[in-house]
Parts: C-alpha cells; sequence; structure tokens
C-alpha cells in the first residue's frame, strides 16, 4: 500500500477546479489546492484561464439556432461520439 502524500499533483487540481471556485470544496482539500496554486504557475495559468471561460459563458445569451443548422449540428454530434460496442 503506498503512503499518501499531503501534497496535490496537478491533475487533482483540475479535478477539484470546479467545486474550489463555488466553494463546495472541503476546508481542507481548499487549502491544499491553495498551497499547490501558490507553488505552480502552470495551475494558476490554467485556473485564471478556467475562471475566464466561466465569466464569458455566463455572458453568453440565450438564442434560437435555425432549424438547418441545428438539424446540421445536431447530426454532427451524433457522428462524432464514440462506436458503443455490439
Amino acid at each position: 500500500m503506498e503512503d499518501q502524500s499531503p501534497e496535490m499533483e496537478c491533475r487533482e487540481c483540475v479535478d477539484l477546479l470546479a467545486d474550489y471556485l463555488e466553494g463546495a470544496l472541503p476546508k481542507d482539500q481548499a487549502e491544499l489546492l491553495e498551497w499547490h496554486l501558490e507553488g505552480c504557475a502552470p495551475c494558476v495559468s490554467f485556473v485564471n484561464t478556467y475562471k475566464g471561460t466561466v465569466n464569458a459563458a455566463q455572458r453568453l445569451r440565450e438564442t434560437t439556432l435555425p432549424p438547418e443548422l441545428r438539424a446540421r449540428l445536431i447530426a454532427f454530434l451524433k457522428g462524432s461520439q464514440p462506436r458503443q460496442a455490439r
């Protein structure tokens, strides 16, 4: 059995980010994440980009797609889904 390190890896930081920004992360995990961010410039950059994306998405207005565009988009998305094994 491996010893669990109190340090947080970048991958874990990314996994916890949404809960952290919403204030839903338990205090101990939030503190570990903050400690990691103090020493990891790439993660700070990722957090800033993530926050910017969330802010931009919140400012988007809802719009109705023209029926032809909606149908083409749905067809495209269905075609890009991974095939399920039979």
